[in-house]
Order: C-alpha cells, then structure tokens, then sequence
C-alpha cells in the first residue's frame, strides 16, 4: 500500500459517509432530521468501525463512454430478460448451460468487479468466479446456444469489460489493455471522420 493511500486510523472517509446517509434515507423512504442524524452516526460507525480498503481509481469519467455503457447495459438487460422469459414459458426445450472462462484485458480490481456485477445483473449469466490476480472471470451462461456459442458468449463479456473501461479509463489503462485510448481517438477522428466509425 502506497503512503497516498494509507488512511489514518480512525480517519473518517466523508464521501463513503454521506452516500451511506442517502442510501439510509431511501430504505427508510422518510426524509426527516431525525432519520439523517441516526443514518450519520450509523455510517460514521460503519466507516471507522470497519476496516475498508481503498480503491484505487487512477482513471477519468468519460461521459460519453458512460452514457454508452448505462444505455447498452439497460438494452442488454431487456433483451436478456425477454430470452430467459421465453426460456422459462418453453417448458420442453431444455437449456444447455454452461460455465466459461474470460480472460479480461485489465487487471485492476475495480475494473474487475464493475465488468463481473455488469454481466450478473443482466438474466442468462452469473459471475460465478472472480480471480483478482490474474484478471480472470468464470461465469454460468444459462443456455449457450441462445447466447450463439461459447466463444460469442466470451465476446460479449470482453465488449462490457471495454465499455467500462471506455467509461471510466484513462489513456494509459486503455494503452495497458490493449484498447485506443480516447485522446488519441479523438485526434484521429478530426483528421479523419471514418476513423472508429
């Protein structure tokens, strides 16, 4: 762990604090003073009671990759949900499932786990592995063939990792995982336009 990102004991992470408030005020759906004070000193327990470790974000929002990610996982996400639902209702056709291995471009652990919780939340797939050291990811795909084959099913994983990383990486973690980086990308598309069409 590097000084820059060692915390002080007892040091209180106010970002994490207040989401934690917020997040305390819509379980409970009123907005009150009384609600806000106990979800404060609840998170402010949570935060220095708890030992977190930090994550390490070098990277940048790009908001126009995350707009691209949002509005491609909400499509996914009908699409997957429209294919498990004729799964379900076509009792005789049995799905052949199964599990595969994804070797992802990046290795850092936040870009792990956003692609691992992007794949599971879309119905047909479920992260069932996660190996942070090696950047690898082993998932169950509810029916292969629906997916078009074990390798399209790979693809898919591997074009949500890269939607992340156009979201939230920066020029160097892209250059890492073998990705154009968005500088450089856009320099090339004002010489020319056909570029990345």
């Amino acid at each position: 762990m590097s000084p820059a990102t060692r915390r002080r004991p007892g040091s209180t992470q106010w970002p994490t604090v207040l989401w934690l408030v917020v997040v305390w005020v819509l379980l409970w759906g009123d907005l009150s003073v009384a609600n806000v004070l106990a979800g404060l000193a609840i998170s402010v327990l949570i935060t220095r009671g708890l030992r977190m470790t930090p994550i390490d974000f070098q990277g940048t929002v790009h908001p126009f990759g995350l707009l691209v990610l949002v509005a491609r996982f909400l499509v996914d996400l009908v699409h997957a949900s429209f294919q498990v639902s004729i799964l379900a209702l076509r009792p005789r056709r049995l799905p052949h499932g199964a599990v595969i291995g994804v070797q992802l471009r990046s290795h850092s652990d936040l870009y792990l786990t956003l692609t691992a919780e992007l794949c599971s939340l879309v119905p047909g797939s479920l992260v069932v592995e996660a190996h942070r050291l090696t950047g690898r990811l082993y998932l169950h795909v509810l029916d292969v063939a629906q997916v078009g084959g074990i390798e399209r099913a790979r693809q898919i994983v591997l074009d949500q990792e890269e939607r992340v990383l156009r979201a939230l990486a920066s020029d160097p973690e892209l250059l890492e995982a073998g990705l154009t980086p968005v500088g450089l990308l856009r320099r090339l598309r004002r010489r020319d336009p056909e570029v990345g069409a």
